[in-house]
């Protein structure tokens, strides 16, 4: 899938804002280059109408890859998938970074474009947090593990909001399996898909402090690429849990010590002659 050389135009809803703010805008964004962003190539502001001209993406969006069905869009693979998730939390990490620091807004599987590598449209900026793309990814890596919308008003009243129906099951190995595409059958380890999912866990919390930064979600996902990763990982993980332990139980045993050595004087009043 290598990059062709033609456009993509993305319509904008119309636009209230001024049009030299508008102008500044479109101007600014233009300046950010990066693997994981979809080059901004020209655009035209007519009244209150807005096109973007972006470099051409022949693959297609991730909603597409996820949510329809037909010949031309097939399943994503559980490797691709995450390939997809690294490309697109390195796009969100790079706007995070103290050299640009803008904030997405707007994240979503129909700003993830796919071609020889993942890339996100940048058509906007907002005086929001980073953590609220942070939650945004999240729900983005859930749709990826589920197979679903993140709203979607056909399902059964309990299941219209991906989130709220899926944060039960992520947390439990055994229980996983339940929320996840059934397509992806096979092609995942358990570990593998239990990591992913508590990353996703920790993107939608709802206290915005838990959330992890977009750089933390990168290494996380960097590991994921490879299944050794997880495995030393989870060794490091049980080695400093084993260490913590020791040092705890060595701590209650030094302090029995030192009772049995030193014992604490009575509360017994003194009596003089």
């Amino acid at each position: 899938m290598g990059i062709c050389l033609s456009a993509r135009i993305k319509a904008e809803s119309p636009c209230h804002t001024g049009t030299s703010s508008r102008n500044a805008e479109v101007n600014y964004l233009g300046q950010f280059s990066h693997p994981n962003l979809v080059n901004l190539i020209g655009y035209c502001l007519e009244d209150e109408h807005r096109l973007l001209v972006y470099e051409f993406m022949p693959c297609g969006s991730l909603e597409n890859h996820l949510f329809r069905r037909g010949s031309y869009f097939q399943p994503l693979s559980w490797s691709l998938r995450l390939k997809v998730a690294l490309g697109a939390a390195k796009g969100l990490a790079f706007l995070h970074s103290a050299e640009t620091k803008v904030i997405y807004r707007d994240f979503k599987t129909s700003n993830v474009l796919l071609d020889s590598v993942c890339k996100i449209i940048l058509n906007k900026t907002s005086h929001l947090t980073t953590k609220s793309d942070v939650y945004s990814f999240g729900v983005v890596l859930l749709e990826m593990l589920t197979g679903r919308r993140a709203v979607d008003k056909n399902r059964p009243k309990g299941e219209q909001s991906l989130v709220e129906w899926a944060k039960p099951y992520l947390p439990h190995k055994r229980k996983l399996f339940r929320v996840l595409d059934n397509r992806l059958e096979g092609q995942y380890t358990l570990d593998g898909a239990h990591t992913t999912a508590n990353l996703a866990l920790r993107c939608v919390s709802m206290d915005p402090r838990f959330r992890p930064r977009m750089a933390e979600v990168v290494k996380e996902l960097e590991l994921l690429q490879d299944p050794k990763g997880i495995t030393q990982k989870r060794r490091h993980s049980n080695n400093e849990a084993q260490t913590r332990r020791l040092v705890s139980q060595k701590s209650v045993a030094n302090s029995g010590c030192c009772s049995t050595a030193y014992p604490r004087p009575s509360a017994s009043a003194i009596h003089s002659n």
